[in-house]
């Protein structure tokens, strides 16, 4: 359809013999598909992330929208093996106690404040009361 899309990074007309269509709805001209943050160019070669209207690279989409560890909050990637606590997520390793650092398992009980995982022992109330 030359010259009757129009381009979602620019808002021209699109008459180049070849474009680039990001979702069912979304057509760009092959020079105004950029990553938002970096500026990387986006083709068909490269994966795209849509977010509000704008395109990002995977590494930028990643970092800025992605789930980051509660604890210490690097990216969660899909292979990532994790644990929750509410809304919280953590990487494995980083699911430990604050206080004594032990690592938590499953089953084991444990309070959480605030982003802060604390085990029956370190949250206990003491024995006097």
């Amino acid at each position: 359809r030359p010259g009757r899309a129009r381009c979602a990074g620019c808002g021209g007309r699109i008459q180049d013999r070849f474009l680039l269509r990001v979702s069912p709805d979304l057509e760009w001209h092959a020079a105004c598909l950029k990553c938002a943050e970096c500026g990387q160019p986006l083709d068909e070669t490269c994966t795209c992330f849509l977010r509000d209207g704008k395109a990002y690279c995977k590494r930028d989409y990643s970092r800025l929208f992605g789930i980051k560890c509660a604890r210490c909050r690097a990216g969660v990637s899909s292979s990532d093996l994790v644990m929750r606590a509410r809304d919280h997520v953590y990487h494995l390793e980083c699911f430990r106690c604050a206080a004594c650092g032990r690592q938590l398992l499953p089953g084991d009980q444990f309070c959480l404040r605030e982003r802060d995982l604390l085990c029956r022992a370190d949250h206990a109330p003491p024995p006097d009361g």
